[in-house]
């Protein structure tokens, strides 16, 4: 059988495939498997979450129903006993996240495609998939041009459309509506968003960090949600794990309105009433930067966030000022183009698919990872369900083979 894709989806596939005694080759368009699982280590690879499990659970949103078998079957504590087997050990975070002892992702990977190779599975780099001929044999192209490879059955796991430079293009969404597979648009999920900044504050603050901030944002059902953390300035808006985390609910409320509403919390450490007497007191001769600082601890990119979003009047208000520091509004224009996105929404709608993952209308065809329309915060959510997903449909592929030599 054969597999497209060598990200964690598609070699856990692939692992699950060969264990049962069955031929797999591995194709891939990159020079070399798992670049995107590579950079995603870069920084300390999240590989999942040690959260209680229906919380865990809850963070998969509209596809939490059907994500809820395959993490049942391949959830964090699987995972993590998975790594374990590889060599590589791991610990848990201060905030819950369960990362490999020496934070990267490289030796994992190497002792992951070292076993996989010793199993017999075949890996073919530099195969870019181009669908499939009219006889049902794969189209791929190569080095040494185009060429054609018949499967027993064919597993794919082509990774969404953000980071196209790592072979996750979305290339295959358009190959698969012409087979009639319905496909639910691509999105970007847990992204950055746009805010028409001043050329002067863009100048000034782009790639600071805003920190030790509350943020409150409003969904699309119009109610209202608040968490803490930190975000970045960009030069054309903000990013950052505080923004990431309310992606989705934003991102549908700009489709639906034009734009969405942050609001952020300067200080959440201080009252409202606080801010208001300390801000009253009178300014003598210093200026208002300094009167901001000393007085509510406000300065650098949140004293710049407030010239840049009050008027002039407001400024000089002590009540304003101190309501604006607890509240003030962000208006966000739109998300920022799906290639920059670190994961994305959308794909093979669930409803295509049987329980093994198969496409209903394509016998044999059988999709994984994020390709599959779900979305989830990073956290290790991610990787978790890209994981548990490319073992069921290996699962799948080795339980449909069987029966139908059994026929």
């Amino acid at each position: 059988m054969a597999i497209i894709g060598g990200g964690p989806a598609g070699l856990m596939a692939a692992e699950v495939v060969s264990a049962a005694g069955l031929q797999v080759d591995l194709y891939d368009t990159m020079p070399s498997l798992g670049r995107k699982f590579l950079l995603a280590g870069k920084g300390g690879l999240n590989l999942t979450h040690a959260e209680p499990y229906h919380d865990f659970l809850a963070r998969y949103g509209e596809r939490q129903a059907e994500l809820t078998p395959l993490l049942a079957a391949f959830g964090p504590e699987a995972l993590r006993a998975w790594v374990h087997g590889l060599g590589v050990e791991t610990f848990v975070g201060s905030s819950g996240r369960v990362f490999p002892t020496q934070m990267k992702a490289a030796p994992l990977l190497r002792a992951w495609l070292h076993r996989l190779r010793a199993a017999g599975v075949r890996m073919h780099v530099r195969h870019r998939w181009l669908g499939l001929d009219h006889d049902g044999k794969l189209r791929l192209a190569t080095p040494q041009g185009e060429c054609r490879r018949q499967a027993d059955a064919l597993l794919l796991a082509l990774g969404g459309g953000s980071w196209a430079r790592l072979g996750s293009d979305g290339a295959w969404v358009e190959l698969l509506a012409a087979q009639g597979v319905e496909v639910a648009p691509l999105r970007p999920a847990n992204c950055g968003f746009e805010v028409a900044w001043s050329d002067h504050f863009r100048q000034r603050f782009a790639g600071v960090p805003l920190k030790g901030i509350a943020l409150a944002h409003g969904g699309p059902d119009g109610r209202w949600e608040g968490r803490r953390g930190e975000l970045m300035i960009t030069e054309h808006g903000i990013e950052g794990g505080l923004v990431y985390a309310v992606a989705a609910p934003l991102r549908d409320t700009i489709e639906a309105n034009g734009h969405a509403l942050l609001r952020l919390d300067l200080a959440p450490d201080r009252s409202l009433e606080r801010l208001r007497d300390e801000l009253a007191r009178p300014r003598g001769k210093l200026s208002l930067a300094n009167h901001l600082r000393k007085r509510a601890g406000i300065e650098g990119v949140k004293a710049g966030l407030l010239r840049e979003c009050l008027a002039v009047e407001c400024l000089a208000d002590p009540a304003q000022l101190a309501a604006a520091i607890k509240v003030l509004p962000l208006r966000l224009n739109a998300t920022r183009p799906l290639d920059e996105a670190i994961s994305t929404a959308g794909g093979v709608r669930f409803e295509a698919l049987d329980e093994r993952l198969m496409v209903r209308a394509l016998p044999g065809l059988f999709c994984a990872g994020e390709m599959l329309d779900w979305e989830a915060p990073t956290g290790g959510y991610l990787l978790t369900a890209c994981f548990a997903s490319g073992r069921a449909a290996g699962e799948g592929v080795v339980a449909w083979l069987r029966g139908r030599a059994a026929e």
